[in-house]
């Protein structure tokens, strides 16, 4: 009776044991399972780029759009009468003042001018005459050999003789100007343009049309807008040193040139508000070309030693200007901004940002407070700076 006790609570152990081994696997499994699955619904952590909050100098510059204004634009035309016999230019040929640009049959206007060359030769040969004639009755006349009216008439001829080699020498004048007008030269140094007129046409001086156009575009000048509330700060800029403007293409990226502003109009436009200036480039690899439109950008100030981020940084939401600040624990926080003058790369903050914070500068839609960020590769802005070794970890 004894032994069949003892076996029955052996019994009773052993399946007490087995139910407990049971609860514990069921339990391990569970605790697993829950920590399986919460790992799987945790959002992985973003990837950004950042930068530090830090010191620089920033360029503050005004923009408008511009058109591209040859420095001085001549339309060649002929000042004389006849058949176009020589076109001594190539279309967009670059040339100097005075260089030779088309030639008119030079053959009447030189027969003028031989014609008054012999016409002088004539009346200097009856002028000499005269004089010799006014000499010998001045010599007669105190013996009354000579009257007194026939000495005035003789002084009077060889008055109005040498009158008539004066006359004649203005005719020599214009003819030889007339002559010089069939060597058609370039009034200015430039570029020329596409040929107007054919050689063997008839070409008169009342002409419109022209031979050829000749452009300088070394200077050149660039005629841009700016709203007209911006006088105030271009009149200051303008007065205290030469105030510098670069050109860019119309997408806003590369720089074409850099000048000087050369003056604000002196008027607004009041039908657009809109103030024009002129300014002047050098252009000497002929990036600007006349008619081209382009943007300008003045530099009125630089701003010195102010604490900056960069731009892509910067964010607008319906409070304002914002950012999102990486902490220690590689999270984000949400951080208001009151920001100053913006440049291309850098914007000034005026509050919300100590010197070295961190920010984020790339895949900010992705972003909210609380988001667990990672480091990407840092991006090719020169401000971009790479985490530290704590916060990677």
């Amino acid at each position: 009776m004894k032994h069949l006790n003892s076996v029955g609570n052996r019994k009773i152990v052993i399946a007490a044991a087995c139910a407990a081994l049971l609860l514990l696997l069921v339990i391990w499994r569970g605790v697993h399972k829950s920590a399986d699955a919460a790992a799987r619904t945790a959002p992985p952590a973003i990837a950004v780029e950042t930068a530090l909050a830090s010191y620089a100098d920033v360029p503050v510059y005004l923009q408008g759009l511009g058109t591209v204004q040859a420095f001085y634009t001549v339309t060649v035309t002929a000042r004389v009468d006849g058949e176009l016999q020589k076109i001594a230019f190539t279309e967009g040929q670059n040339v100097r003042s005075g260089d030779l640009l088309a030639q008119i049959d030079p053959r009447p206007n030189q027969a003028a001018l031989d014609q008054a060359l012999a016409t002088r030769a004539k009346d200097e040969a009856q002028l000499e005459n005269a004089k010799r004639d006014l000499q010998r009755y001045t010599l007669l006349q105190p013996e009354d050999l000579a009257s007194k009216q026939t000495v005035d008439t003789q002084h009077a001829l060889v008055d109005q003789m040498a009158a008539q080699l004066k006359s004649d020498q203005a005719v020599i004048d214009n003819a030889r100007t007339q002559l010089d007008y069939t060597r058609i030269t370039s009034p200015i140094n430039g570029r020329t343009g596409i040929r107007l007129i054919d050689p063997g046409n008839i070409v008169h001086a009342a002409d419109t049309t022209g031979i050829v156009v000749v452009t300088q575009l070394q200077p050149i000048s660039v005629i841009f807008t700016l709203p007209e509330e911006d006088l105030g700060v271009m009149q200051t800029a303008l007065a205290a040193g030469p105030v510098i403007v670069s050109t860019l293409a119309r997408d806003g990226g590369k720089e074409l040139d850099r000048g000087t502003l050369s003056l604000i109009d002196n008027q607004i436009q009041q039908a657009t508000g809109t103030l024009k200036l002129k300014a002047t480039f050098e252009n000497a690899r002929s990036s600007l070309w006349p008619g081209q439109y382009v943007n300008a950008r003045v530099l009125i100030r630089t701003e010195r030693n102010a604490l900056t981020v960069p731009t892509s940084a910067v964010q607008l939401g319906p409070d304002g200007p914002f950012t999102y600040v990486v902490k220690g624990d590689s999270t984000v926080e949400v951080r208001r901004l009151k920001i100053g003058a913006q440049s291309d790369t850098l914007t000034v903050i005026v509050a919300g940002l100590e010197l070295n914070e961190r920010v984020a500068i790339s895949n900010q839609y992705r972003l909210q407070a609380g988001t667990h960020v990672s480091f990407a590769a840092a991006g090719s802005a020169a401000s971009t700076a790479k985490p530290p070794a704590a916060d990677a970890s």
